[in-house]
């Protein structure tokens, strides 16, 4: 079978599950770190045509992450294209068993029943804070409604203030950041790369966790190892 992914993360997912199957992914996908295949550009800007040319039994790709236009002219090529939703850890786990069956794997593979009992041996925090969670800045963006990176943090007892905003990622001006004065300011490394010395100076007084996009973004292997990496940079940041 031959796999053509727009997904970082289920690039990451299926060459576990699959090796072998990947024959393109898009420039963003990292991991595994020697997947050595055919880029096909970014999430946002595939090029089509060089898809349509490795003849690809399966395309993988996100609701959020790709955009209508290419899946569309992906399918008008002649290609099956898969799409994924994914707004919380639950369904995480079901898109993911999904998508590794798609690719033909018969058996569910380890590293999936890993990452459903990280998250399942997850006791209740002791104790809830409040968080934003900013995604890009110039201009500033927030976790807002209905992500799956603020259902990952919401099992990891922080709450981010944007959860019930009408946007998914709304835009909010710094100064209204730091006066919703959270316990703490959560800047992950992707999309926009937060440093310890590009973002946490920009709230003063405020604890600053910075965390692996990785692990709170991506649907896949990573999800065995979140709990715990998020965890330990959360309690750093707030001690």
């Amino acid at each position: 079978m031959r796999v053509v992914s727009l997904v970082p993360s289920l690039t990451e997912a299926i060459a576990r599950s699959a090796p072998g199957t990947l024959v393109g992914a898009t420039d963003w996908c990292t991991h595994p770190a020697d997947l050595d295949v055919t880029r096909i550009g970014g999430t946002k800007n595939p090029k089509v045509d060089r898809i349509v040319s490795l003849a690809p039994d399966l395309v993988i790709a996100n609701e959020e992450e790709n955009r209508v236009p290419d899946l569309s002219a992906l399918r008008e090529a002649g290609l099956e294209v898969l799409v994924t939703e994914v707004r919380d850890v639950p369904q995480a786990f079901r898109e993911l068993a999904r998508v590794v069956a798609a690719c033909g794997v018969s058996v569910r593979p380890r590293w999936l029943d890993e990452a459903e009992e990280a998250w399942s041996a997850q006791a209740p925090p002791a104790r809830r804070v409040t968080a934003v969670v900013p995604i890009w800045r110039r201009p500033w963006m927030v976790l807002g409604r209905d992500t799956f990176a603020g259902d990952v943090l919401s099992r990891l007892g922080v709450d981010h203030l944007y959860a019930g905003h009408e946007d998914r990622y709304p835009k909010v001006p710094l100064e209204e950041l730091r006066a919703a004065a959270p316990d703490v300011v959560v800047l992950p490394d992707e999309p926009y790369r937060f440093t310890p010395e590009d973002g946490p100076e920009a709230f003063p007084g405020l604890p600053c966790a910075l965390v692996s996009g990785r692990h709170l973004t991506w649907y896949g292997p990573s999800l065995a190892e979140a709990p715990r990496a998020l965890g330990e940079a959360l309690r750093a940041a707030l001690r």
